[in-house]
């Protein structure tokens, strides 16, 4: 049976009717990304976003100490506590231990603290550690301080590499290069543009064709080598790096 918080939260992701999300999940058994899957394939919903976790505020905290760039990314349950000093002092003190002791001392210490903070806030936290080494590393934390990014370029420029960590960080790139994208990916678009064009009443001649110049732009859509760069929409990321090129990122959101 499905109940009415289910049929809700599919609404919540989709924006799709009531009564279309409760057919949609009747079809699928229940299960929430099938559902998506089918709304989409009926033209009923565009791509829907995850489901929301229950620590949905926190905080993101950045720092390249010579060849290393550490992001610490730390979860809570309301925006009071992500402004608590606490915390705030949680967060740095992990940034410093992984720059000296690594990843997972860094955790230890910092899961502890939290722990000792959970019992006088009774909030939920946790935290994320991510650890970059390069030559060309950079960084940028938007100022609502909840999604941020490091990056590293093959050749060090260090005005180049914060404005594609910004770029990063504003467009959300899943990999760098398109043909990066996992193939799994690839395939389930592909599955629901062949049904879309289907419905739609596409001769069967056209619908190869017309899948790979979806696929064309779904792939440089995702890598961020080709995305339009935010700072100048005449130009792609590729083009503003000038022949540099990213060799590794990690962008961050909450």
């Amino acid at each position: 049976m499905i109940t009415a918080s289910q049929v809700n939260s599919l609404r919540q992701r989709t924006g799709v009717s009531m009564m279309a999300c409760k057919k949609a999940l009747e079809e699928s058994g229940g299960d929430e990304e099938k559902a998506i899957d089918i709304l989409r394939k009926k033209g009923e919903a565009k791509a829907a976003t995850k489901a929301d976790r229950e620590t949905k505020e926190g905080l993101i905290t950045t720092k390249i100490d010579g060849n290393k760039a550490v992001i610490v990314t730390q979860y809570c349950e309301t925006d009071f506590v992500a402004k608590n000093e606490e915390f705030v002092t949680i967060a740095n003190n992990a940034v410093a231990k992984a720059l000296s002791d690594g990843i997972d001392a860094a955790k230890t210490d910092a899961e502890v603290a939290l722990k000792e903070l959970f019992t006088k806030l009774g909030e939920n936290m946790s935290i994320e550690i991510d650890l970059m080494e390069g030559e060309g590393l950079a960084e940028y934390v938007h100022t609502n301080g909840k999604v941020g990014t490091v990056v590293n370029l093959q050749s060090p420029d260090s005005e180049k590499a914060r404005d594609v960590a910004m770029h990063i960080t504003a467009m959300n790139p899943v990999v760098i290069n398109p043909e990066d994208l996992p193939e799994d990916v690839v395939i389930r678009e592909r599955d629901i543009w062949k049904e879309q064009l289907i419905n739609e009443g596409k001769p069967e001649e056209m619908v190869g064709r017309i899948m790979e110049g979806k696929e064309k732009k779904f792939r440089e859509e995702s890598a961020l080598i080709k995305q339009s760069f935010v700072k100048d929409g005449e130009q792609t990321v590729e083009q503003y790096l000038e022949g540099n090129t990213v060799t590794s990122f990690v962008r961050k959101g909450i």
